[in-house]
């Protein structure tokens, strides 16, 4: 490692890696620092069940893909690992509808719609972005509802290489510069990992074809301070960072013209919290404001009988899409054989915001499903037997993210609506569809007890704005107040897409980066 460089880019996911290839090509020296390990297809494991090598928990020495955060009004599940949440993310790439683009703090900023048009097309090629070939059993219970109930259905668009099942071949996407590919075995185990070389994460694209351009990773390290020379940083930054797998480390000083802030919402939001309070003042004060959760539900359908039984970890991990009306989507989502880690931590779904009524509404329903629950808890394969429907809206609610006495917090906003576990239009759905497949659903026992989401898809805290009592960032991701400072990652979005939002997240990166002059 070198003492200086252009740019440092705090972590790998979506953002990261597409700063750290287009910087490379405008002839920056670059460094990516990812808090995680670095994976080769056979490190990851086989199910869930494996929480080593599944679960980020670095202080119980767990340093795998899925990270749990627990807080007051959300749990958030989140990816760590070089390439970010692609490791565990569920491949899929919709584009979010005209909605997004027009409202949230970015509303009026640029003509969103039509400017990034083009990013997304961009995107789409070079995370080799596919139509799912494959209807699997999860995949045609949803179109038979969406059939009866006269909704649009279609197959997702999925960043997979499906080729010839365990095949390989040299790279068939950047003209034999990318590493070679090998054909989806169609085992479901998408977000534990893909053993098999079929699932295209961003270390097989952007940040493979920015480290023969010259960039560096450093894994296992996290950067925990940034000091500006200069009053905006206009001489520079020195980054201060540690391991991020010792217990006991010592931090490391290096130096940058530039940083970019690509660490996901639970890297770059604390980060930014904590050098407003100390070596960025200026920051704006809506640093950690405007947190969305994607309006989304977590429900688990576990068959217990009936013509599905096993066969629910058949396909990709999400195949099929179907809109419910002008605001809302639902997916199916699968795990892979095995994969029955989910199963301690599920409690019946009821739909009542009072606590103390759902309590004994949890309790009565554990009781006249015990049967066919006993069943399920005792079932050899979990996995193979559940399908988990993720429902999505574009419609606004928010938390904020702030610093607490012992870290890390979050609070409602009084004016603003906040999240919640309770969607009618999700919770109905969930109770039809379970009914279809024989199933049960389940939700995770946290959003019984707080009443709070459960979100895979956590956004916002570092909003786009017109200056800084409006937003983090300018309409070109740089921040605020501050020179040649970025923010490119989930924090950036600012408005709820109200589908996955991974694509959003590389085409703003793709279309922020190419605001960036080349070197001189």
């Amino acid at each position: 490692m070198s003492n200086n460089y252009d740019y440092i880019i705090i972590g790998s996911g979506f953002g990261g890696s597409v700063s750290a290839l287009r910087l490379s090509e405008k002839g920056y020296k670059v460094l990516v620092i990812e808090q995680g390990k670095e994976f080769k297809s056979n490190d990851f494991p086989k199910t869930n069940w494996n929480l080593k090598k599944w679960l980020w928990m670095p202080s119980l020495k767990f340093f795998g893909i899925q990270k749990l955060t627990f807080f007051r009004h959300v749990t958030i599940l989140s990816g760590t690992g070089v390439g970010g949440g692609s490791l565990v993310y569920a491949n899929t790439l919709p584009k979010p509808k005209s909605p997004f683009f027009n409202h949230g703090s970015w509303n009026g900023l640029d003509d969103w719609e039509n400017k990034l048009t083009p990013f997304y097309e961009k995107a789409w090629k070079m995370l080799g972005a596919t139509i799912n070939p494959v209807m699997a059993p999860s995949d045609k219970s949803l179109k038979e509802m969406a059939n009866e109930m006269g909704k649009p259905f279609e197959p997702t668009k999925v960043s997979i290489y499906f080729g010839d099942k365990g095949e390989t071949v040299k790279d068939p996407y950047f003209n034999g510069k990318g590493p070679d590919r090998t054909g989806c075995e169609l085992c479901g185990a998408c977000m534990t990992g893909c053993r098999y070389n079929s699932k295209n994460t961003l270390d097989k694209n952007y940040l493979y074809l920015a480290r023969q351009l010259g960039a560096e990773v450093l894994p296992e390290h996290k950067v925990v301070d940034i000091i500006p020379d200069g009053t905006k940083g206009e001489n520079g930054y020195e980054v201060v960072y540690k391991s991020s797998t010792s217990y006991f480390s010592k931090t490391k000083n290096i130096k940058a013209k530039g940083i970019v802030f690509s660490g996901g919402v639970l890297g770059t939001v604390p980060l930014l919290l904590k050098l407003k309070r100390t070596n960025l003042p200026n920051l704006s004060d809506k640093v950690g404001m405007m947190v969305r959760t994607n309006n989304e539900s977590l429900t688990l359908n576990t068959v217990y009988s009936g013509k599905y039984d096993g066969k629910m970890s058949q396909g990709i991990a999400i195949g099929s899409i179907m809109t419910m009306d002008e605001n809302s989507h639902v997916e199916t989502v699968r795990y892979g054989n095995g994969s029955g880690f989910w199963n301690l931590v599920m409690v019946p779904v009821v739909n009542e915001p009072n606590f103390f009524l759902r309590f004994f509404k949890v309790i009565y329903q554990m009781i006249i499903t015990a049967p066919k629950r006993l069943k399920i808890l005792f079932t050899k394969d979990f996995g193979s037997n559940t399908s988990v429907l993720l429902f999505m809206q574009h419609l606004e609610s928010t938390v904020q993210l702030k610093k607490g006495l012992f870290g890390l917090k979050t609070a409602l906003n009084k004016n603003e609506k906040k999240p919640t576990a309770f969607i009618p239009e999700a919770l109905n759905f969930a109770k039809a569809y379970a009914k279809r497949i024989k199933a049960i659903p389940q939700v995770m026992m946290t959003e019984s007890i707080t009443g709070f989401p459960s979100t895979a898809h956590i956004l916002g805290g570092a909003c786009m704005g017109k200056n800084d009592k409006r937003g983090v960032i300018d309409k070109n991701n740089k921040v605020i107040n501050y020179e040649n400072m970025y923010v490119f990652d989930g924090s950036m979005i600012s408005a709820n897409p109200g589908v996955n939002p991974s694509l959003s997240i590389t085409a703003i990166s793709e279309y922020g980066m190419s605001k960036i002059e080349n070197k001189a």
